[in-house]
């Protein structure tokens, strides 16, 4: 008896430890370098005072900065400042090829241009919106952050701390890519990237 009730206790331990198991931590940009990521595009991305900058070039082209690695299901914490125009975006379970991006794109744009929304590129468009009482939410010319979650069916994001959507889509739950960086396309785009935190779950 003893015994099995030895086994017993084991097997719920062992429950228990897989719940509260914390997913894998990576650090998705090291601060030197562009290490791990693709540019896409002739649009600049370098390394400045240990910050990632994404910057329009002079073809004032769509332009992208994308994972070496897929990843399904995490949670990506990140701070941005828009220096300029600041029209961006964070993709996720998505592809490039040439400047051609498949996938869904967390919107990062200046106040009042649904910043935190989700945008299917070459897909459904915009899929969700923020409320407009959200609008102010981004600061221009200051340090913003924002949190990803994708999981299965579900996305939801936060800027600085303030929830902005949370959507259950059956065609992102069959996405599979990176993560990329976006500048859109016009030219005079200037952003600043840091902190790219990436928690992936098992």
């Amino acid at each position: 008896m003893n015994k099995y009730y030895l086994i017993i206790a084991l097997v719920f331990m062992a429950i228990s430890c897989s719940k509260t198991k914390k997913p894998e931590a990576i650090s998705l940009f090291n601060g030197e370098n562009l290490d791990g990521w693709i540019i896409y595009g002739t649009e600049k991305w370098y390394v400045e005072n240990g910050e990632l900058v994404c910057e329009s070039g002079p073809d004032k082209a769509y332009g992208y900065l994308g994972t070496e690695q897929f990843y399904d299901n995490f949670i990506l914490d990140l701070e941005f400042k828009q220096e300029s125009n600041g029209n961006s975006g964070v993709f996720f379970r998505s592809t490039v090829d040439g400047t051609k991006v498949k996938g869904w794109q967390v919107e990062v744009a200046p106040p009042a241009y649904h910043s935190g929304g989700i945008y299917e590129s070459y897909g459904r468009g915009w899929l969700i919106k923020p409320e407009s009482s959200l609008d102010s939410i981004v600061k221009m010319g200051e340090w913003n952050s924002m949190k990803i979650k994708v999981y299965d069916d579900k996305v939801t994001t936060w800027i600085n701390d303030m929830e902005m959507i949370s959507l259950k889509d059956s065609i992102i739950a069959k996405g599979k890519g990176g993560i990329a960086l976006q500048i859109h396309d016009g030219g005079g785009i200037k952003v600043k990237w840091k902190n790219l935190l990436l928690q992936k779950f098992d």
